[in-house]
């Protein structure tokens, strides 16, 4: 018989807002889970974006954006706690052939898979000088869950779960994300309509 209290660890995956999920932070959203744990689950929604661009915010911390590849991209609305706060998720800037790979900037969390989430303001200031890693997706605020929290949430149909692709992060129109994350399980939105089957 399969051990039910066995903790999941839902790193590095989406969450994939289900269309009876009506809340209004969390509707028709593709959450990407940075940390998850026994203590609670923290993550950014990457397809939620607010009217700031990325000029816009440099100029409102007084940096110059040597980026013209991200002049125009969005920030996103990472979440509902802290939304006063810059979060950066990018790719991992460490040689491949380094052993015990160690952040390069002074706040990172080093999500496994690859990808890291810093938020201290030396990321900003390597983008502002045209250098910094190559994709990032900056968003304010983020979203957590306490302990059992997501746990129970899934269980009651809540949120889909996949493992995350950067290339949903990083590469997918933000208007094609909800549905290409639905994608990686083989599923269509049209399929979870809650009217499904009610002609």
């Amino acid at each position: 018989m399969a051990d039910d209290s066995a903790p999941i660890n839902l790193t590095n995956h989406f969450l994939i807002a289900m269309p009876g999920l009506d809340d209004e932070t969390f509707s028709k959203s593709v959450v990407y889970l940075c940390e998850h744990s026994e203590r609670g689950a923290l993550g950014l929604m990457i397809n939620k974006p607010t009217d700031i661009k990325l000029q816009g915010l440099f100029d409102k911390v007084e940096l110059p954006l040597g980026r013209a590849d991200l002049k125009d991209a969005p920030v996103f609305h990472g979440g509902p706690v802290q939304t006063e706060r810059g979060f950066v998720l990018h790719e991992a800037l460490q040689e491949p052939a380094a052993e015990k790979p160690e952040p390069v900037y002074a706040s990172t969390m080093m999500i496994p898979g690859g990808l890291e989430m810093t938020t201290s303001r030396d990321v900003l200031e390597a983008l502002s000088t045209g250098a910094g890693p190559s994709r990032v997706l900056v968003s304010l605020g983020y979203s957590a869950w306490g302990q059992g929290q997501l746990e129970s949430e899934i269980g009651e149909n809540s949120w889909l779960i996949v493992h995350a692709d950067p290339i949903v992060i990083f590469e997918t129109p933000v208007a094609q994300r909800y549905d290409k994350a639905l994608s990686l399980l083989g599923l269509q939105a049209w399929m979870l309509s809650p009217d499904v089957g009610h002609a």
